[in-house]
């Protein structure tokens, strides 16, 4: 198998492996001789042409043809078309039909509401709506706080973008920002059992957004922001939180910094190195540097610098947005200067969150002896695993094609799922430091090593032990509105 080589970005002597994925099968329903070594040859094409070839079923046979349906997994949109294109070089050979396996799962979206009780007679008609719901209606207009037992309420995020900063691609707009918010909400319910609804607003405006998520918050137990670009992010948030009285937190900001932290937790254990003495530098600025940065300064970082394309972040740097401003203020303590592959000499850590090319392997190369190097920018790290395999001690990356994938789904259903259950009124520091710890904390001593700093995402114990580390913490910094023991019994429900 061969897999399909890029020049990487800003880095034309370079290039990087794109691994076939399921993320662009397709499949093929092929029309070819019922004859022995037919198939080997359709097999030999698609193997030859770089892909994986993966399920085949029969589907029909007549007149002296077979008709199968074959599942190949490619590396891009191109490289599906140069593998069809291969099949269909092949004498005797016919590709009736070609279906992208993953436009065929998004047909018809991805979530749906559906019923939690059977109206299958008038008595049951006449307890879930009228004319018993108005009972309901008027129990909780007497007491406003019963809506979180007898609505869906205390069990529903809504998970709110623009558009702007969607993936990869930038500023795409609401509409087609929903695909990735109905993939969102099918998280919330995989791994938290969390219900939520995708909201795509068709505005860039901070004080629209705000008025709208507030006159839209009380069917919600809270506030997932998603891709919404910086700065406007961090206002967005800063109000959100302060005029609301439940949870409002910006997921690729905090469930981002959440993971980076689990993973450096493990990786400082593995190296034998403690927070209060390394050097750290993230490249990146944007929502996911400045959220990483505060937190590894919460847990006790003394030497951290960020960078962004201009350079290291200082308080008189001309051209700083107040939130860099702010972060400038807090970070770089001797007054460095320079750009981010200078200031990498004798750093123990990088925490990139920038984009591909944006540090060098001479640069790693210069980072402190057990160096720990996390290269986050999808789907093409700042610099390539193999480039440093020598240099970095431990090696993460956002891709799953590699190990230590640093991933928001570990951190996002569970930091939600315990807020909801303790009713806590925001996300504080102390909640987030307390994810980052339980994440962290799913990996035995035994088990942790250069490879396995972070547990996987299909890791069902991390999603309830986040949970429950966020709401101890959520009791314990006094924003929880539900005690222990109902904590406790929603738990004991769900299990």
């Amino acid at each position: 198998m061969r897999a399909r080589r890029i020049a990487a970005v800003d880095r034309p002597d370079t290039a990087f492996v794109i691994q076939p994925s399921a993320s662009y099968g397709l499949t093929l329903s092929i029309r070819l001789p019922q004859q022995p070594g037919s198939f080997a040859r359709v097999a030999a094409a698609i193997g030859g042409a770089g892909a994986i070839l993966g399920a085949i079923d029969l589907v029909s046979v007549e007149h002296g043809e077979v008709i199968r349906d074959v599942t190949v997994a490619c590396a891009d949109a191109a490289h599906g078309e140069a593998v069809v294109a291969a099949v269909r070089t092949l004498d005797g050979v016919a590709v009736e039909s070609v279906m992208d396996r993953t436009f065929k799962l998004h047909q018809g979206g991805k979530i749906e509401v559906t019923p939690k009780v059977a109206v299958k007679s008038r008595d049951d008609l006449s307890m879930a709506y009228t004319p018993g719901v108005a009972r309901v209606c008027s129990a909780i207009h007497q007491d406003p706080e019963r809506a979180w037992e007898l609505t869906t309420k205390g069990n529903m995020v809504a998970v709110v973008t623009d558009g702007t900063a969607v993936l990869g691609l930038g500023d795409i707009g609401p509409q087609a920002a929903l695909p990735v918010m109905e993939g969102k909400a099918m998280l919330f319910k995989e791994f938290a059992y969390v219900d939520a609804f995708p909201l795509c607003l068709a505005t860039k405006d901070v004080d629209e957004i705000v008025a709208f998520v507030k006159a839209a918050a009380p069917g919600f137990g809270g506030i997932n922001l998603e891709d919404i670009a910086a700065p406007r992010c961090f206002e967005i948030e800063r109000r959100l939180s302060a005029e609301l009285d439940i949870p409002v937190f910006h997921d690729d900001q905090h469930g981002t910094a959440i993971v980076v932290l689990a993973a450096l937790l493990n990786a400082l254990r593995v190296v034998g190195k403690r927070a209060d003495q390394i050097k750290v530098v993230v490249v990146g600025a944007g929502a996911a540097g400045v959220a990483s940065a505060e937190i590894i300064l919460a847990h006790g970082a003394r030497e951290l610098l960020v960078c962004d394309v201009d350079g290291v972040l200082y308080p008189d740097r001309p051209g700083l947005d107040p939130h860099r401003i702010a972060l400038a203020a807090r970070t770089n303590p001797h007054g460095a200067r320079g750009t981010a592959n200078e200031l990498l000499a004798g750093a123990d850590v990088l925490v990139g969150v920038s984009g591909p090319g944006a540090v060098s392997v001479a640069a790693v190369r210069t980072m402190a002896p057990d160096a720990i190097v996390f290269a986050m920018a999808n789907p093409v790290p700042e610099i390539q695993p193999e480039e440093v395999r020598d240099a970095a001690a431990i090696m993460a990356t956002g891709r799953s094609d590699y190990p230590n994938q640093i991933n928001n789904v570990l951190a996002f259903p569970g930091v939600f799922r315990g807020a909801l259950d303790a009713r806590a009124s925001t996300v504080n520091e102390a909640m987030k430091l307390a994810a980052a710890q339980a994440i962290a904390g799913v990996i035995a001593d035994d088990e942790l090593h250069a490879e396995y700093i972070i547990p996987s995402v299909f890791n069902r114990q991390v999603a309830e032990a986040v949970a429950a580390a966020v709401a101890e913490a959520a009791a314990d910094s006094g924003v929880a509105r539900a005690s222990r023991e109902a904590v406790e019994s929603r738990r004991a429900e769900r299990n």
